[in-house]
């Protein structure tokens, strides 16, 4: 065994923009890695390095523990640190694999979903995803809520949260609702989730078996057709308009199907933008009670419509409406934050599911999201998202125009510009992919996959050029 010289050539650089921790850790690593220190070499003992370098024990004991992690050293008990063998060189911790972004011959929703994470995304990723740009949105808030959130938590963290969620943020989206008409009580109505999907699939696996008909709106958000068509469930269309569901083939569709559930976008709807109009809503509900069906309203966008938005929760009062939502789109993508409105008999069977499938939701999640709504921060950053959207939604309106598409309605909010590009949209998303642009077909907004001329885009590439010089060239 060889012992490192106690003369170890490391002095800490004080008031540098590294910590000693970082400064001794990596001094030590280096010279791993030059051989300086050979495997089997026993590190000085936490009380010389201390003394020699003239910093803590705590300091030393802290670079020892992050060279353990990174597999560099290894602690026996009662005999010190040694420097570990190596079994073979390290791959390089930057190096990532682009995976080509050829389009298939049928283009599915698992391409266009792996193609949105895709590393090294080419000029289209605003054309096809549905996010808003880090930019447009308020980092720097989030990252305060977090700080906020870990310097005043501490030893909670380290336990289960409430299987609900997190009891303040539950009472704070509890006024929320009440003050927009929704009766919802933070004990009896709401639970929180792990944004609008895991709601959404949530609600499927308790109201859904195999063989039950569910009416989705076409088009609607895809995802949610690949999630009941997991569950056996068969799936029916009803066309949407500018107003809403088409509310005669409503009718027709629930006397002939008897379906188990609706599932609905009320306000801003994905894809097209548009906004339940009162008459609508108020069919939609008294078809629902005539032929006893649930209705699922999804209200994920309901943040970017700039106010009076007509919602079924406020008129069923949460007895045959289960409303979904959340935060991630308006906050951060990687905060997946979501709550279920419902009434207290479904919201239970929610919140067992809930536990069976993974006990409780991620509490940090909630109560950073808590803080900014606690704050007063949340409509603020709301009212300045929905005009910087608002903004670009026209721009992309009128170049989309100009490239000779055509909208048959406007939207009238939202991310999202519906355009008919008046050929086959899944051979232009084809031809789109060769020139590592994503574009979303209509195809997969309807539950039939039929063929469409439609194609969404997302209002994020309104100052992209690199998009538009794409697009001017398919549409040449």
């Amino acid at each position: 065994m060889t012992v490192a010289s106690p003369a170890m050539p490391w002095q800490p650089v004080r008031q540098a923009d590294a910590t000693l921790v970082a400064q001794l850790a990596d001094g030590l690593a280096r010279r791993i890695d030059e051989q300086g220190l050979r495997p089997g070499t026993r590190l000085p003992s936490i009380r010389k390095m201390a003394e020699q370098s003239g910093v803590s024990r705590f300091t030393v004991v802290e670079a020892y523990d992050r060279l353990v992690a990174r597999g560099l050293v290894q602690s026996r008990r009662g005999a010190g640190f040694f420097v570990r063998a190596r079994s073979g060189p390290l791959a390089p911790a930057a190096t990532q694999v682009v995976q080509p972004f050829a389009a298939p011959a049928r283009i599915d929703v698992a391409w266009l979903l792996r193609s949105m994470f895709r590393a090294g995304g080419g000029p289209g990723m605003p054309g096809g995803a549905g996010l808003l740009p880090a930019e447009w949105l308020d980092p720097d808030m989030v990252a305060g809520a977090v700080r906020a959130v870990g310097r005043s938590v501490r030893g909670q963290l380290v336990s289960y949260g409430h299987p609900q969620g997190f009891a303040p943020l539950r009472q704070q989206v509890a006024a929320s609702l009440q003050s927009e008409g929704v009766p919802a009580h933070p004990e009896r109505n709401l639970l929180t989730t792990n944004g609008v999907t895991h709601g959404l699939d949530l609600i499927a696996r308790h109201l859904v078996q195999p063989g039950d008909v569910v009416l989705v709106e076409d088009p609607a958000w895809f995802v949610i057709f690949g999630r009941l068509a997991a569950f056996g469930a068969r799936l029916i269309g009803v066309p949407r308009g500018p107003n809403g569901p088409d509310v005669a083939l409503l009718e027709q569709l629930a006397a002939q199907h008897k379906p188990k559930l609706f599932i609905v976008n009320s306000a801003v709807h994905n894809p097209t933008g548009h906004t339940l109009s009162a008459g609508v809503a108020y069919d939609i509900l008294r078809i629902a009670e005539r032929h006893d069906f649930m209705v699922v309203e999804d209200d994920t966008y309901g943040d970017l419509h700039p106010g009076g938005a007509m919602k079924l929760a406020v008129l069923d009062r949460l007895n045959r409406v289960i409303l979904v939502s959340g935060y991630s789109k308006m906050l951060a993508a990687s905060l997946r934050v979501g709550y279920v409105a419902a009434n207290p008999d479904i919201l239970q069977k929610l919140a067992d599911l809930k536990m069976l499938a993974g006990l409780t939701s991620p509490e940090l999640g909630e109560r950073v999201v808590h803080r900014v709504l606690m704050e007063g921060q949340y409509r603020r950053h709301i009212e300045r998202v929905r005009l910087r959207v608002d903004e670009a939604r026209q721009r992309c309106v009128k170049g989309l125009l100009k490239l000779g598409l055509t909208i048959p309605h406007e939207p009238h909010a939202g991310m999202f510009v519906w355009a008919d590009c008046g050929r086959d949209s899944e051979a232009l998303a084809r031809a789109a992919a060769d020139r590592g642009m994503l574009l979303a077909p209509g195809t997969l907004f309807s539950p039939s996959q039929a063929p469409s001329t439609m194609l969404r885009f997302s209002v994020s590439m309104a100052d992209d050029r690199g998009v538009w010089n794409v697009l001017e060239k398919l549409f040449a």
